[in-house]
């Protein structure tokens, strides 16, 4: 099996590297080992290999084949030993653009998180037109401060990009450490237009964030939406259609032409369509610094899953909608050849009641009905069935996907994303054999509901490590509301720009020569200022 294939080359590395550590004082030490994973299959930087991982406190202390006895031992052998996913899009007791609460509080949900192996989110923190954005943080981190039992960090959604959003506010808000920004391009209540987005991307700019985006034609979705219920087609099984793919594939192209103007990176969330992968994966070929995302439900759902009876098809709707089987075969091509480099679980958990789905009443058209799914606990459990289990990329490439990636993305490697000396000991304890059907009964989040009922996962995570606490374990919780801890980070090399504007761009921000007047210059090459 592959799991038990070691390589002597990465067990040398491991060897050198915990030298290297103990070298510089940072193993060095008598005090025991608070906890000792023993025998288990890692999933390090370097390679998989069988290993012991030696926890001091919070973080990780050694990573050796033969350490010493620990405090208390968890015996690994015959299982996968991972870094604890990092979720980074996850919507968490969030007021959504339709102006509703979704069914998750961030005790809720972030248990839910645990349960499934995840030990660090980034939900955000929900500008809406009018709202000071200092304001819309500060209250988020209140929500957050009492419930959240693993970390985590927030990106900003910016509805209102004001003068005194962009040049009072998120100066100051970056610095503290939320150093990364969502804008929509639809939704009637939070998009922003195109010049309010490059807004958004100059103000990124300049102060060193990245900009995330919700990619789709506003005009076309509403154009659709009006001519589909008008002809009596109001059913979730008609929702597919409201969201063209065209809607998608315009709106990344947009997008590529703006981060060329200004020399933004811009991170493209939830792709779901074949040629939107395509899209991103041209552009990064010509140079631009652009980064894509997509989720589970568009790797193993399709638009047919909403074909229901009556309302029911109100559980697979989703934006962007789902699409089709060829999209799916598409979007694991694009992961397993880096056109896409994160998977999220885009978790927005609507009840399948009035609190939710059906809030308009018990006879809603599609347009009134709450777009989003639950799977914030079972991303992980998925993505490792289909990746890992399947054959789809394998076990590397799935922990790079929904672990390494969003952490160096965002700011947060390497001290949450690797199994390495020194990094935060959150860790996922899988075992591969494991056999479990899902059921919305055995789950930790408040939607009532799971889109992947029934479906049958091979491997699951039985004990799950946030900051070396076991979080979970014999299907227990272990840590406590307001545990979890807010990560302060910078955006790191993902948010740089490559220091090539458009030559238009290029003479917006250069220093003008008194007294002389404008003349041409390619200034698209010139350095970043």
């Amino acid at each position: 099996m592959i799991f038990d294939t070691l390589t002597k080359s990465v067990v040398d590395r491991i060897r050198q590297k915990t030298q290297t550590a103990n070298t510089n004082g940072d193993a060095m030490t008598d005090e025991p080992f608070s906890i000792v994973i023993r025998g288990g299959t890692a999933v390090l930087p370097q390679g998989v290999a069988r290993a012991d991982i030696g926890i001091r406190n919070e973080t990780i202390a050694a990573i050796s084949e033969h350490l010493g006895a620990g405090i208390n031992e968890i015996n690994a052998d015959g299982r996968i030993v991972a870094p604890g996913g990092v979720d980074p899009h996850a919507h968490i007791e969030q007021i959504s653009g339709g102006g509703l609460l979704n069914a998750d509080s961030f005790e809720s949900a972030t248990t839910a998180a645990a349960f499934g192996g995840t030990t660090t989110v980034i939900p955000f923190a929900a500008q809406h037109g009018g709202r000071a954005l200092d304001r819309v943080v500060t209250d988020y981190h209140n929500l957050a401060d009492r419930g959240a039992v693993i970390d985590y960090a927030f990106h900003m959604i910016l509805a209102d990009p004001s003068e005194l959003t962009l040049k009072t506010h998120l100066p100051r808000l970056v610095k503290e450490g939320h150093s990364s920004i969502k804008v929509f391009m639809t939704y009637d209540r939070i998009k922003l237009d195109d010049e309010q987005i490059l807004d958004v991307l100059a103000a990124a700019r300049d102060n060193g964030a990245l900009v995330c985006v919700h990619a789709e034609n506003h005009g076309m979705i509403s154009f659709m939406s009006k001519r589909l219920v008008a002809n009596g087609l109001t059913t979730p099984s008609a929702f597919w259609m409201s969201h063209p793919r065209l809607a998608e594939v315009d709106a990344i192209q947009r997008l590529v032409a703006m981060s060329q103007l200004v020399d933004q990176p811009i991170m493209v969330f939830h792709v779901s369509t074949a040629e939107g992968a395509e899209v991103v994966r041209k552009a990064r070929t010509d140079g631009v610094k652009l980064f894509g995302e997509t989720c589970p439900h568009y790797l193993l759902l399709t638009a047919d899953d909403a074909n229901k009876p009556g309302l029911e098809g109100a559980k697979w709707m989703c934006s962007p909608s789902l699409r089709t089987a060829s999209d799916q075969d598409a979007l694991w091509q694009a992961l397993a050849r880096d056109d896409l480099q994160v998977l999220s679980s885009d978790h927005a958990p609507y009840r399948f009641d009035a609190s939710g789905k059906l809030s308009a009443g018990a006879n809603p058209t599609f347009k009134q009905i709450a777009n989003g799914l639950p799977g914030l606990e079972v991303r992980l459990p998925l993505l490792f069935d289909a990746a890992v289990m399947q054959g789809r990329l394998g076990l590397e490439r799935f922990v790079e996907l929904t672990s390494t990636a969003p952490a160096k993305l965002y700011g947060l490697y390497p001290k949450k994303g690797a199994l390495a000396v020194g990094s935060d000991a959150d860790i996922a304890i899988w075992n591969a054999t494991k056999t479990v059907q899902l059921s919305s009964s055995m789950l930790h989040d408040r939607a009532g509901y799971t889109p992947y009922e029934g479906r049958v996962l091979k491997g699951w995570p039985e004990t799950v490590l946030s900051r070396g606490r076991v979080a979970v374990r014999e299907n227990t919780l272990h840590v406590t509301p307001g545990s979890g801890r807010f990560l302060a980070r910078a955006a790191g090399e993902a948010a740089k720009p490559l220091g090539r504007p458009s030559a238009e761009f290029a003479h917006s921000i250069a220093k003008p020569t008194p007294g002389s007047a404008p003349q041409w210059r390619d200034l698209s090459h010139a350095k970043a200022v």
